[in-house]
């Protein structure tokens, strides 16, 4: 009976993953072109500059990750409840809230953006790269954002194989625009930005059309079922509950963007080889996290489905059959990193001071998988439970009472101080997760919250 369940479980996970780790590896894909594209060009600050300006406005997408994951975690709930205006419901609440904050970050744009680069320093060089990129990336704010509810809301419904169009026909819309502004036109820096632009709203199209589609399924009448959905939009204890979910992985994901951020603004002010080594680390990163997460997506959506079936022992079954194949999979990725990492890197740039401090960065990324992959799953299992304070206590735990004060410890280390700590973190976060869960799962899998 168990065999039977765990067949029917990998079944199912990896029939919501396998889309998710291929469109996935698709954005973190792109990302190394936009580095290699720049890389190639005669000077690093070039690179610097487009990673400063990516970090200035991704940081803030990043920021508000918390519309994907509540939208996915309450998505894939009201999926599992079999509760139709609640799916519908879901949806048209982070919708309103995404382009609201959209908006709003278009208002503000002049001192977001200066501010940002003041905190960011670096050279002069860098800094008038990076206004330029920033200064065209800010319009697309509230299509970014409304992509991130769109996203969610088709992981939690278990339409994976119409969220990895998504991706992926927005990342090649990105990569032909890349090289056509970029290698064709000669536009630089404004060229990448100019690109993701141009995709970011191409996806918003895309993705309301597959929402469209996916309703008109579902719930027959869009019209009837919204009807009754303005009227609860407004609710103010479900309204209440909605934001304190958010309040709550808006503080873990700041805390997140935190370190990131740091990463980013430290190397900087090590010199504009440092940054760019980092630049090129950190598309590692993705790369391996956008995989990671194609398993974790998955264990949202099932970990969800079962909280909202109330069934405990499908949620068992979900976490163990996720937790084998998230550690062989990151296995998979440091052995690629050990046998290949040093031929990835020439790909990303010829300028050979980058080249050679980036080799002795390595071996960082190498071990990285195995002490991180536990901390992305159980971020997806949170997610599917609905339960941010668990999720954003764990990161406030890791960031300040281990990055940071492991940061100080190892400074005299210079930049491979910070990937130290940068794994500590990682590991943290990976471990506090893993012991509350197993403390209190029954308890979270049948809480209303």
């Amino acid at each position: 009976m168990i065999s039977t369940a765990n067949k029917n479980e990998r079944a199912a996970l990896f029939a919501l993953a396998i889309p998710m780790i291929l469109s996935n590896i698709t954005v973190p894909l792109l990302g190394l072109v936009d580095t290699a594209v720049i890389g190639h060009l005669p000077h690093a600050y070039y690179l610097g500059a487009t990673a400063v300006g990516s970090m200035i406005i991704t940081s803030i997408i990043w920021f508000c990750g918390f519309l994907r994951m509540s939208t996915s975690g309450l998505a894939a709930q009201a999926f599992g409840s079999n509760d139709n205006n609640k799916m519908l419901l879901v949806l048209s609440r982070g919708l309103l809230v995404a382009f609201s904050i959209g908006l709003l970050l278009v208002l503000v744009q002049t001192p977001f953006v200066n501010g940002a680069l003041y905190l960011a320093g670096g050279s002069e060089q860098v800094q008038f790269y990076a206004r330029q990129y920033s200064e065209i990336r800010v319009w697309g704010f509230p299509a970014a954002l409304a992509n991130l509810v769109i996203l969610g809301w088709l992981l939690g419904m278990h339409k994976a194989k119409q969220a990895m169009w998504l991706i992926i026909v927005t990342n090649l819309i990105n990569l032909g625009l890349d090289l056509l502004f970029v290698v064709g036109f000669d536009w630089q820096v404004q060229g990448v930005a100019l690109a993701t632009l141009i995709a970011e709203y191409s996806s918003l199209i895309f993705g309301l059309v597959l929402i469209k589609t996916t309703l008109n399924k579902q719930l027959g009448s869009i019209k009837s079922a919204l009807t009754t959905v303005v009227a609860e939009l407004f609710a103010r204890s479900q309204l209440l509950a909605y934001l304190q979910l958010n309040r709550d992985i808006l503080i873990r994901t700041i805390c997140l963007e935190i370190c990131f951020i740091f990463i980013t603004f430290q190397g900087a002010k090590l010199g504009d080889n440092v940054v760019a080594a980092n630049a090129i680390l950190m598309n590692f990163i993705l790369l391996i996290s956008f995989g990671l997460d194609g398993i974790a997506f998955a264990a949202e959506a099932r970990v969800g489905r079962a909280k909202g079936a109330n069934d405990y022992g499908g949620l068992t079954i979900a976490v163990r059959v996720a937790l084998l194949y998230n550690f062989l999979f990151a296995i998979g990725y440091s052995v690629f990193f050990l046998l290949f990492g040093a031929e990835f890197i020439r790909l990303l740039s010829d300028i050979e001071p980058v080249i050679n401090y980036t080799e002795q960065l390595l071996p960082w990324i190498i071990l990285l998988p195995i002490i991180a992959c536990w901390c992305y799953l159980f971020d997806g299992i949170y997610i599917g439970l609905t339960q941010g304070k668990a999720m954003r206590n764990s990161m406030l735990i890791a960031t300040f009472g281990l990055f940071f004060p492991c940061w100080w410890l190892l400074q005299d280390f210079g930049n491979h101080g910070i990937w130290a700590a940068f794994s500590v973190f990682m590991l943290a976060r990976g471990i506090t997760l893993m012991w509350h869960f197993n403390k209190n799962s029954k308890q979270m899998v049948r809480s209303n919250s």
